[in-house]
């Protein structure tokens, strides 16, 4: 037998022996990684870092998301972590907007460079003749010598590439270049249309020392995935290499995996899927209790596995959707339960099946809490809609 044969086969030997987590006992562990099953006594900004960022397609969501899981938590800290450039707007994982810490901003974004390079391949057809590497370098340019909004970046560069298509030249200078949404885009109570520079330039290390292009090779190699699986699974493990693939937008994290396995635990799902995680990670009791938590649309607790079913029950699947739109959700017990929105006078709460009074009780209570926290002195009434698809 061969060393590769061997070490497979050991592989489904551990696999097959490991112990099983049912979906119960996932949910408690994510949920706990989280901050979801207790809130945190954590700063906003340790806890953008342990979550390794927020998804942020919209302003509000990293907001909401922050006052679903930390105790005391007010959007001011959040918004001023942004205004010092502390925190940061930017495309990463999935090829969405998230927010960061700085240091996350320096280290993730170059670790999901493939996944950006991948992505201009669906827009060779608008870019034919386009020398990326030029692009990028007057790109870097026109925002680091004052912010661009993507229609300025297309028309700018337009004038250099008249016959390639505006749109495929903009997603090229994002996909080549790190850029961040400069503030007031972002902070809370503010408004602000997106406006883009690089994240060298605007958290303040020198432009010169990241250029890109043939003639301005990268400073310092492409990190290894191995740390960031790590932290990972401390934010949303025990879960499988697919899972991980799935919330970076990745491939080929196997063998980070392989590398780390002597130092991890190995389990299993109830269908035999190998699932890793820290071995001294919290791993509550599936009894637990798990309160009622309001998230936004787009929360990363809901996008970032293979198998979202340790949070979404199979029978609600695709609800929280409509075409490429996230509604707000929230959870009873841990799981999905139903979608939300604000209106000009009313949280209205939409729950897929119907709630016991006790269960009414407590997620009008957690409401009152959300209501409190992000929307102090504007009186809303909390009001339970008819049952979604009933």
């Amino acid at each position: 037998m061969s060393a590769s044969a061997s070490s497979v086969s050991g592989m489904t030997k551990t696999t097959a022996s490991a112990p099983v987590l049912s979906p119960r006992a996932l949910n408690r562990a994510t949920l706990d990684r989280q901050l979801l099953l207790r809130r945190s006594g954590l700063s906003a900004r340790a806890a953008v870092g342990h979550l390794l960022g927020l998804q942020a397609q919209n302003v509000k969501p990293p907001y909401y998301a922050l006052a679903a899981r930390l105790d005391g938590f007010a959007p001011e800290e959040l918004s001023q972590l942004m205004a010092d450039r502390e925190v940061v707007r930017i495309v990463t994982m999935r090829s969405t907007i998230h927010t960061h810490t700085a240091e996350d901003c320096r280290t993730l974004r170059p670790l999901v460079q493939p996944a950006r390079d991948r992505e201009l391949i669906n827009f060779r057809k608008g870019l034919q003749g386009v020398d990326l590497d030029r692009l990028a370098v007057l790109a870097r340019e026109l925002v680091e010598a004052e912010p661009r909004t993507m229609k300025q970046l297309r028309e700018a560069l337009l004038a250099e590439w008249p016959d390639a298509d505006p749109q495929a030249l903009a997603i090229a200078a994002r996909c080549k270049l790190p850029l961040v949404q400069v503030t007031p885009r972002g902070l809370w109570g503010r408004s602000g249309q997106v406006a883009l520079t690089t994240a060298e330039h605007w958290l303040g290390r020198p432009t010169e020392a990241v250029p890109a292009g043939p003639t301005h090779p990268e400073p310092t190699s492409t990190p290894t995935p191995d740390t960031t699986v790590l932290r990972y699974l401390a934010a949303f493990g025990p879960a499988s290499v697919k899972d991980m693939q799935t919330w970076a937008g990745l491939t080929r994290l196997r063998d980070a995996f392989e590398r780390l396995r002597p130092q991890l635990r190995v389990f299993r799902d109830e269908n035999g899927v190998e699932l890793f995680d820290l071995p001294d990670a919290s791993r509550p009791a599936e009894d637990t209790p798990a309160p009622p938590r309001f998230l936004p649309e787009f929360d990363n607790l809901l996008l970032s596995h293979a198998d979202r079913t340790r949070v979404v029950p199979k029978e609600y699947w695709g609800r929280s959707w409509q075409g490429n739109q996230a509604y707000c959700t929230f959870l009873v017990d841990g799981f999905l339960a139903g979608v939300w929105r604000l209106t000009e006078d009313a949280l209205v709460v939409e729950p897929f099946d119907r709630l016991t009074k006790a269960q009414q009780k407590d997620v009008t209570a957690e409401g009152e809490r959300m209501l409190a926290t992000l929307h102090r002195g504007t009186p809303y009434d909390i009001r339970f809609g008819a049952v979604v698809g009933k």
